[in-house]
């Protein structure tokens, strides 16, 4: 008994001091990774990245992402400050790069380094729709889901380390068994649907940080019907890191409301 006690009173112990916010939503987080580890990993990460990627030699489009990504992540910031944390923008180090892929996929690394691909700006038919993909992108760097994923890959971890405790005394096939549906619950169980909810998440406020910047939220609605039609065979949802489009097209129509309110102003 003491064996299983005693991990899952560190367990416990480290969830409540990890405890943090989310900007915005208010939704609470664990945090068990600190900013400096995660920043300066990921701008490792990076610059190997920008040094095997292909620049666009599109300049307008290239132009089009510097312009809409600095509106955004100026209106972020002041957002920041306005509501007592300035000290987080420190933090943020914005870069908008376009990048030579017919993938359409953008993503953010911690700390506002942005990259867009080349394929996404195929519906990427104003400002605005670009807006859309930049406030998610910036979205994800304000709330941390990078940080958050990590902190859940140590909880799981963590978790795993318990039931090894509790089945110290099983023969060994019980102790396999145990990892091979312990990995794969914490895989389609936890991990894959908190990055969905990431995803989500980084879609209301990025609806928000695009008004805010001076963008209509509104576009959003066809931004994702152009995508969902590009994309008629996507992978199931419970396999997916991202909702189904049906769900983030129903979800971004319920946020928008909220984010007019930030858009009118």
């Amino acid at each position: 008994m003491k064996k299983i006690l005693l991990p899952l009173l560190a367990f416990t112990a480290v969830l409540f001091a990890g405890c943090a916010s989310v900007p915005l939503t208010g939704r609470n987080r664990v945090m068990l990774v600190s900013d400096n580890e995660v920043l300066s990993s990921s701008l490792t990460q990076y610059n190997e990245y920008m040094t095997s990627a292909t620049r666009s030699t599109n300049a307008t489009q290239a132009a089009m992402v510097q312009r809409v990504g600095k509106k955004i992540a100026a209106a972020t910031e002041k957002f920041l400050v306005d509501n007592g944390l300035g000290a987080e923008v420190a933090q943020y180090k914005w870069e908008f790069n376009l990048v030579k892929d017919d993938e359409m996929n953008a993503f953010c690394m911690p700390g506002g380094k942005i990259v867009v691909y080349e394929g996404i700006m195929k519906i990427c038919q104003s400002d605005d729709d670009l807006a859309v993909v930049l406030g998610h992108e910036v979205a994800h760097a304000v709330a941390k889901h990078s940080n958050e994923r990590l902190s859940q890959q140590m909880l799981a971890s963590y978790g795993s380390a318990i039931l090894d405790a509790a089945l110290s005394t099983r023969s060994e096939a019980a102790r396999q068994l145990r990892q091979t549906v312990y990995g794969l619950g914490a895989n389609y169980g936890v991990m894959l649907p908190y990055s969905r909810k990431h995803e989500l998440e980084a879609d209301r406020m990025g609806l928000i940080f695009m008004a805010m910047a001076g963008y209509n939220p509104e576009v959003a609605v066809t931004f994702w019907q152009k995508m969902a039609a590009a994309n008629p065979t996507p992978i199931p949802p419970f396999m997916s890191s991202h909702p189904s489009d049906t769900k983030r097209i129903a979800d971004i129509q319920k946020y928008l409301p909220e984010a007019q309110k930030y858009y009118a102003k």
